[in-house]
């Protein structure tokens, strides 16, 4: 169990199965539940998968940028695909997930892809995320919900190193919870995983998102920054209507490779179930 509230006058549970790094909503009864420290916690879990990818991540935390989770099973024939949405006045590149089911199906249906979502994008744009939701509903696609922080602070006349979570006002709690109460109103299941704005963080930060549980992921093929996937890459692109480039090149990348997705031999895959499969 990682989280405990109150919805709709009853106790819920944001639960994760460390064997398979699935999380899961819960109306659990007061005796179906014993809290533990969280060190205790952290004990019992220690030879789990999810144990092992946090010990994993101890050794991550000091990049400056992309810090985390960058590839998963290296003997993957394909990548997991992440996918920003960060503020934006523009709507969602649906264009995207039309090329992605055209590209992908009927071989992987429904698509496995890793979304990564802000607070005030879903504020914004209720269409949008309806449009998404109707996706999985229709089986489409299979979507892991990952926490990109609630404000995605950013601001262009800062250096790095005190911007995006690590200018001097970011309220980290904030970031983190105010976004997993706004995934929950919305209807979405938080994942373990959490997304760094910008992929900036410090050791100092990153540990604080360790604290509340979660895996941070970064990612190896940044398309719009010309970093090219490899077998088990966290592919990153952008779909809130500021990267065109990024879009471009995995429509790109997609066309070239369809021979081998009808041969299944460069497919999708599930994050959850690649970290959980990572030695």
């Amino acid at each position: 169990m990682l989280r405990q509230w109150r919805q709709a006058g009853q106790t819920r549970y944001l639960t994760l199965n460390p064997q398979t790094l699935e999380t899961a909503i819960a109306n659990l009864s007061a005796n179906q539940v014993k809290a533990l420290p969280w060190p205790a916690a952290l004990q019992a879990a220690s030879q789990t998968p999810y144990g092992r990818a946090l010990r994993m991540e101890q050794q991550r935390d000091a990049h400056l940028q992309d810090a985390g989770i960058e590839r998963t099973d290296t003997t993957e024939r394909g990548f997991s695909l992440t996918i920003d949405l960060c503020p934006s006045t523009k709507p969602l590149t649906r264009s995207v997930f039309e090329q992605l089911i055209g590209a992908f199906e009927p071989e992987e249906k429904p698509i496995p892809v890793t979304i990564t979502i802000t607070g005030l994008w879903m504020e914004n744009h209720a269409q949008d995320l309806a449009y998404l939701k109707n996706l999985v509903n229709r089986g489409e696609l299979a979507i892991t919900w990952v926490n990109h922080s609630f404000h995605h602070r950013y601001n262009p006349q800062l250096p790095l190193p005190i911007n995006f979570m690590l200018e001097a006002a970011t309220n980290i709690n904030d970031e983190v919870l105010l976004n997993e109460q706004a995934m929950l109103k919305n209807g979405l299941k938080p994942s373990i995983f959490f997304r760094f704005p910008g992929l900036v963080s410090d050791k100092g930060v990153f540990d604080r998102i360790l604290a509340f549980g979660l895996l941070p992921i970064g990612s190896d093929a940044w398309l719009a920054k010309n970093q090219q996937p490899r077998q088990g890459s966290l592919v990153l692109i952008h779909a809130n209507g500021n990267e065109p480039v990024g879009i471009a090149d995995f429509i790109t990348l997609i066309r070239k490779k369809s021979s081998f997705i009808r041969n299944k031999t460069w497919l999708l895959y599930d994050l959850p179930e690649s970290v959980a499969s990572e030695k």
